[in-house]
């Protein structure tokens, strides 16, 4: 009966121990993460996938009800391991509306070198943030209702570019978008190092919307300010 406590199976005493594997998975599942995205961009290439190019109205919404599906299905399940496949599953839904934008560039005589320096200004951009986060003693917790505001914005904007189809506002978007989610790479990042987010699941959906919304429109930038025709 005098026996000390033992804590339950899997859970460590030792909370910084328990951020770095938090931190660690979040990196392993992030990378995992990446196969499914370009495997479905790949196939929505080779299938030409347009998901309501004719009504791009619709196309949103139907895509935002599918997005959500997801995130609702990835909160109830990231106990779980079904929560990792479940993610997964939504990062090739994302590959495949990715589809779209990849084979717009592509038409570019010089679309591949423009994937390869969005990939690689993204993967950059994140190295860069990382270790700010990892890094810095500022509490960089403030930022999230800036950021949230920012989002807003950038998606109010966006549909309504779905209407006026005027580049210079796209341009705008984009450069706004980069920045945002730059920052918010910064703050979810120091989430998890401050103890703030537990779940390595749901960190790594955070650090991947903020990647791919980086990289989407960081190579609409260069489609529209560098894309070479023949």
């Amino acid at each position: 009966m005098n026996q000390p406590f033992q804590p339950a199976y899997g859970i460590s005493t030792d909370s910084s121990a328990i951020r770095h594997r938090v931190l660690r998975n979040t990196y392993w599942l992030l990378a995992l993460s990446m196969i499914p995205t370009v495997l479905g961009a790949w196939l929505g290439v080779q299938m030409k996938l347009t998901f309501f190019a004719g009504s791009p109205m619709i196309g949103f919404i139907v895509f935002m009800a599918i997005a959500f599906g997801f995130f609702y299905a990835i909160e109830k399940t990231k106990h779980s391991a079904i929560g990792v496949a479940v993610l997964l599953g939504f990062t090739f839904f994302m590959g495949l509306m990715l589809s779209r934008l990849i084979g717009h560039i592509l038409n570019f005589s010089n679309g591949a070198s423009l994937i390869m320096t969005a990939f690689g200004g993204t993967a950059v951009i994140f190295a860069v943030m990382a270790s700010v986060a990892t890094t810095s003693k500022r509490d960089f917790s403030g930022m999230s209702s800036w950021l949230f505001a920012g989002v807003m914005v950038i998606l109010l904007a966006g549909v309504a570019n779905i209407f006026l189809q005027m580049p210079l506002l796209q341009v705008v978007i984009s450069a706004i978008a980069v920045v945002i989610f730059s920052a918010y790479i910064l703050y979810d990042v120091q989430r998890i190092i401050n103890g703030g987010e537990t779940n390595y699941i749901s960190a790594t959906l955070a650090i991947y919307l903020d990647l791919y919304n980086v990289f989407v429109h960081l190579l609409s930038l260069l489609g529209i300010m560098g894309g070479e025709r023949d």
